[in-house]
């Protein structure tokens, strides 16, 4: 069994990957709850992550990715993990990162400081030692980079991946799952470095359990530009396979921009190559949205934006599926980590009686065939 756990954060990432063989994967990290103001219902993600690891036995994590350096992204990092890098992030309660993972623009980006300058100081540290970090895209500013180091950048190759690629370190039968990276792109990070939902970390990952594949589509804060790139290679390489998807988690916090630069009156309508990936969803597909409730109006201008809910709703309705909001599961009052449950049957969504633990589950999204790619 994998569980995928999305925490209510208001409008920020975190999602924590149990693996089948017991491995801990963490994709972002954003402490976002103003201390114990009742009035924030926003999850304290500090003291849930560390109960988590305690329940294990353990205080490191196999993997910590970071899709980009906003700081809904990366907020409190500083104060959570241990970083090799400099002692005043070392020490008891801190938790250890055995692979860290981040865009190349993390290792290069300039004018980064509070969290993300501490993430980058680490990388950097990382990269200089030659071990526990893997940095996807290498744009010629990450050669020079190397260089300017007293690095021979062919040192540093096992390191490094592309988009187009699987990441190294995940097999199907050892781990059941395998990540292939969608973005960045090499040719965005060396001349969009400002933007840095440009060279975003997306991965689309299969999860293979008891002889099922279940996809997962990871979107960072992808604008939909770069999501018409995406799709356009995978299809331009004939890799349909990688953009089929059971459960997406959406970019942007539910963001009309990541559909199409137009929010519409009452619903976006996406450009064609985003259309076209959210067609891609399997039966019973689950749709997250990590954002705040979606608003009834337009009052605030900023994410989630209720055109881009409405199309979304649209879409698990033609797939017998869920759109489910973080800061509204299991309701508005009172939200809790929102569980997904992938294993022989697809993927599941938990649903808990508050203060009960878990129930049923919603109906798993089905599929003919075995085991193979999505």
């Amino acid at each position: 069994m994998v569980r995928l756990t999305f925490y209510p954060l208001g409008n920020a990432d975190t999602c924590l990957i149990d693996f089948q063989n017991g491995r801990k994967m963490l994709v972002d990290y954003a402490h976002c709850r103003s201390g114990e103001e009742e009035s924030d219902l926003r999850i304290d993600l500090r003291s849930k992550l560390i109960e988590d690891l305690e329940e294990a036995d353990r205080d490191w994590y196999d993997v910590v990715a970071f899709s980009h350096a906003d700081d809904d992204h990366v907020r409190g990092a500083s104060d959570f993990f241990y970083f090799d890098h400099a002692k005043k992030y070392q020490g008891a309660g801190r938790a250890k990162i055995a692979e860290l993972w981040v865009p190349a623009s993390m290792v290069l980006e300039q004018n980064l400081d509070g969290d993300a300058g501490v993430i980058r100081a680490e990388a950097r540290h990382r990269l200089r030692q030659g071990a526990g970090i893997r940095v996807f895209s290498r744009p010629s500013k990450l050669t020079e980079w190397f260089k300017a180091e007293s690095l021979d950048p062919s040192s540093r190759e096992r390191l490094m991946t592309d988009a187009g690629q699987l990441v190294p370190g995940f097999t199907t039968n050892a781990d059941g799952v395998e990540f292939f990276v969608h973005s960045p792109f090499a040719f965005r990070d060396g001349e969009g470095l400002q933007d840095r939902n440009e060279g975003s970390l997306v991965l689309h990952v299969t999860f293979t359990v008891e002889g099922r594949t279940t996809c997962c589509m990871l979107g960072a804060d992808t604008p939909c530009e770069r999501w018409t790139d995406v799709v356009n290679i995978t299809l331009g390489h004939n890799r349909d396979e990688r953009l089929v998807w059971d459960v997406f988690k959406l970019p942007h916090h539910c963001s009309y921009l990541s559909l199409s630069p137009d929010k519409g009156k009452n619903k976006t309508e996406p450009v064609p190559a985003v259309k076209w990936l959210f067609d891609q969803g399997r039966p019973g597909g689950i749709i997250v949205s990590p954002s705040d409730p979606i608003p009834a109006n337009d009052d605030n201008s900023q994410p989630p934006h209720r055109q881009a809910a409405n199309y979304y709703r649209d879409v698990v309705a033609t797939i017998d599926g869920d759109f489910v909001v973080t800061m509204e599961h299991p309701k508005k009052s009172r939200p809790e980590p929102l569980v997904i449950e992938i294993g022989g049957a697809g993927a599941l969504l938990k649903k808990s009686l508050l203060g009960a633990g878990p129930i049923a589950s919603l109906q798993p999204t089905p599929r003919a065939g075995g085991v193979g790619g999505c």
